[in-house]
């Protein structure tokens, strides 16, 4: 793994004006920050879990860094070279080096085209002087790395499982070589069987093929098998981020702890003396987050200061960081 960032993520905000469109015109426009300030650096290889609960801004954060929505501010560093003006042309070229696998396998595949179309699509789109008999054997290897029958290339998405057409989606993801693969939950629509399959099969293409990861996911537990580092978001904001064996082993802040005593084990005799840690209330909204610490309403350890300062994200020694006063 290479000590240099492949990417670069600074106090990214991706914010969206909302009631704009009400029939009273009066109304007031109000901001939704469904990313406020994250910050993190990916290297060469390396697989980032990012996770949350639902509406924290992981996958909204996931698309800002491909520029498929707007970022409202901050700075994205490719290889050393900041997006901030980059073309339309530029980021097409980086779009062959950055892949996306998306969370509903079979919704993210195009059902008029067959498996063959499907994943030569990045090919004919990316690499358009590559001749036909080259891009067909490549498709074939491709299918084959990932689990499918060559003889599947002229079947259409409806003929395949779940699990298939996940394979398929990361066929057409890894088949232009891309240096980076943003996984949105790709495992949350699968079978838990399945899900073992798909993770084993990321963490074998990725060794293989020398790839770095964003792995976006509920279940900590697979967030745990995959990944090295871990990043926790809550409202849009980072609550912790350290590496796999620090922050599942001592997690420093309250809602990683939350989240991980939540996490069911195996064993029936360690469950049951386990301590569940539940939060009071509900998440609150993202239109109209708490003053400062936006955690702060269903915090056990939180205290007057907390609702007036704003915790930035600070090394807490070795490669864990952590937003909160008291970590």
């Amino acid at each position: 793994m290479s000590d240099a960032s492949l990417l670069s993520v600074r106090e990214m905000r991706v914010h969206f004006q909302v009631g704009a469109k009400q029939r009273l015109p009066w109304a007031a426009k109000r901001t939704l920050k469904a990313v406020d300030g994250v910050s993190f650096d990916l290297k060469a290889g390396e697989t980032l879990g990012v996770v949350g609960e639902s509406g924290c801004g992981k996958s909204t954060l996931s698309r800002a860094i491909l520029n498929l929505i707007p970022a409202t501010s901050g700075e994205i560093v490719w290889m050393g070279a900041p997006l901030a003006s980059a073309s339309k042309r530029a980021w097409h070229a980086l779009r062959a080096d950055v892949q996306m696998i998306f969370q509903d396998p079979l919704a993210s595949l195009d059902p008029r085209m067959t498996v063959g179309q499907i994943i030569a699509e990045p090919l004919v789109e990316h690499r358009p002087g590559m001749h036909k008999r080259e891009i067909d054997a490549r498709v074939r290897a491709m299918m084959t790395r990932v689990g499918l029958r060559e003889q599947m290339i002229n079947r259409y998405p409806h003929e395949f499982s779940g699990g298939q057409c996940q394979r398929i989606g990361i066929a057409r993801a890894l088949v232009v070589e891309p240096k980076l693969v943003i996984c949105d939950e790709p495992v949350s629509a699968l079978d838990v069987s399945i899900q073992a399959q798909i993770v084993n099969l990321l963490k074998s293409l990725q060794k293989e093929m020398k790839l770095a990861l964003i792995f976006i996911a509920h279940d900590l537990a697979v967030v745990r098998h995959i990944s090295d580092r871990v990043m926790v978001m809550y409202l849009g904001r980072v609550m912790e981020l350290a590496s796999k064996h620090a922050l599942y082993d001592t997690p420093r802040h309250p809602y990683t702890r939350a989240l991980l005593s939540a996490v069911p084990v195996p064993d029936p005799a360690i469950q049951r003396a386990r301590t569940v840690e539940i939060l009071p209330g509900d998440i609150p909204s993202p239109i109209d987050p708490p003053s400062g610490c936006v955690f702060r309403t269903r915090c056990p350890v939180a205290q007057a200061r907390c609702a007036h300062e704003v915790p930035a994200l600070r090394p807490l020694g070795g490669d864990v960081s952590a937003a909160c006063l008291f970590a």
